[in-house]
């Protein structure tokens, strides 16, 4: 790993002490108050070279191999863990940079395994040097030999979207969840004040819900800023971030379900949020907002021969399902292609999720007693992703014949759909 790596290591000892200081706070605030000056002094002359030797055994014990069929990762002081990656089962390699680790000049690799829940990381590197790697691992695991694989470079890629920090803004203002959590975070904390009068008790509630008002409104926008969305051979390249700044890549052939999110306040302006499933993978998000045509434009490249289904082509439930759900039932919506199961929810956020049929590992039928009296039925879709896409208040005969069609349709698609395979 690059020299500066110990740095990263060295907080470890430090995030001990801190942790069990919140653990047990009355604890910890007695033993401070008995600590002198010279207490204080000697604590730093141990701790600080402690986390130091610490930061560098952990950055000498620590090492990588490429070797003709797998990455391998050997880390651990005492408990030794090595990590043997196979390279045909890589379908992600990301770059992300924290700001600190921009200033420095070295990046850490996170790599998507199929199969695994859990992102394998190397960090870190230099930046040159991760870049570099990346581009090997992309290329072995799309079927380069070993020899050529490391002449190969960074695949060229297309740029095909960037979000202007001043449209990311407006959206973030348009959502009402930035609204709710403000509000929230001004309310219950006056609310406890005027019936408590208890400060503890306030600024244990402040706190959190400050914390998720900024997640919510700022931090997406500094998470999402400079969004941009570029096509290459290996896949759709994410770039984002105004700190800390990564580099994404969704492979093409796993997504297994795009949501296109569409929230009340945005209608106006035709602006959608796109968001993925994506099998073995934590990348969830493909375009944080954009105009309808662009982002249909986007999902085309994601699910190639894939149209999106226009409102009208949705089929709303019967009438009778409002019984069930007073006014909401008129936000569900179902449409089956050639392509994808399409399936619509939500009145004020509506969100559309298209599953193609190839992707499509289970499908259910369930059915209460109170839809079983009102003759509906749901149809559920279960993805390899481990989530589920539902056409909610659907006729009961019309989910039984779509159960037993999609059934088939699965099958068909599995068996015609192409390879999952990069730079083809």
């Amino acid at each position: 790993m690059h020299p500066v790596t110990p740095l990263r290591r060295a907080w470890a000892p430090v995030a001990v002490l801190v942790g069990w200081a919140v653990h047990d706070p009355d604890q910890a605030q007695r033993q401070l108050t008995r600590l002198t000056t010279t207490h204080l002094l000697v604590g730093l002359a141990v701790l600080i070279p402690a986390a130091a030797l610490y930061g560098f055994l952990t950055w000498w014990f620590t090492h990588y191999a490429v070797t003709g069929t797998e990455l391998r990762i050997r880390t651990g002081l005492l408990f030794r863990r090595t990590a043997h990656i196979r390279l045909e089962r890589i379908q992600a390699v990301d770059v992300t940079q924290p700001l600190l680790a921009r200033v420095a000049g070295v990046a850490k690799l996170k790599l998507d395994v199929i199969g695994t829940g859990k992102k394998d990381e190397l960090a870190f590197l230099g930046a040159g040097e991760a870049r570099a790697l990346r581009a090997e691992l992309l290329a072995r695991a799309a079927g380069f030999a070993p020899e050529t694989a490391h002449e190969v470079g960074e695949a060229p890629e297309r740029q095909l979207l960037r979000v202007p920090p001043g449209v990311l803004a407006v959206s973030l203002l348009l959502t009402g969840a930035t609204w709710g959590t403000l509000l929230a975070a001004v309310v219950v904390p006056t609310l406890l004040w005027l019936a408590t009068h208890n400060l503890w008790t306030v600024l244990a509630t402040a706190v959190p819900l400050v914390g998720a008002a900024g997640a919510s409104s700022a931090g997406r926008f500094v998470g999402e800023y400079d969004w941009t969305v570029a096509e290459s051979p290996d896949g759709l390249r994410i770039d984002h971030g105004l700190l800390d700044r990564t580099h994404e890549t969704v492979p093409p052939g796993r997504v297994q379900t795009v949501r296109i999110v569409e929230p009340l306040l945005w209608r106006r302006r035709r602006w959608v949020r796109v968001e993925l499933d994506v099998a073995g993978s934590s990348n969830s998000l493909l375009l944080p907002v954009a105009p309808r045509e662009i982002a249909e434009s986007v999902v085309a490249r994601v699910l190639p021969g894939v149209t999106v289904p226009t409102g009208e082509a949705l089929s709303r439930p019967p009438r009778r399902a409002g019984r069930c759900r007073p006014l909401w039932w008129r936000g569900h919506g179902l449409a089956v292609t050639g392509a994808v199961f399409a399936a619509r929810r939500g009145l004020l956020r509506r969100s559309l999720a298209l599953v193609p049929h190839a992707k499509v590992q289970s499908v259910r039928l369930t059915q209460g007693p109170v839809r079983r009296a009102l003759r509906l039925a749901d149809v559920h879709v279960d993805t390899g992703a481990n989530h589920t896409v539902t056409a909610s208040l659907r006729d009961a005969a019309e989910a039984a014949e779509l159960l037993r069609r999609q059934a088939e349709r699965s099958r068909t698609g599995r068996r015609d759909a192409p390879p999952d395979r990069w730079m083809a």
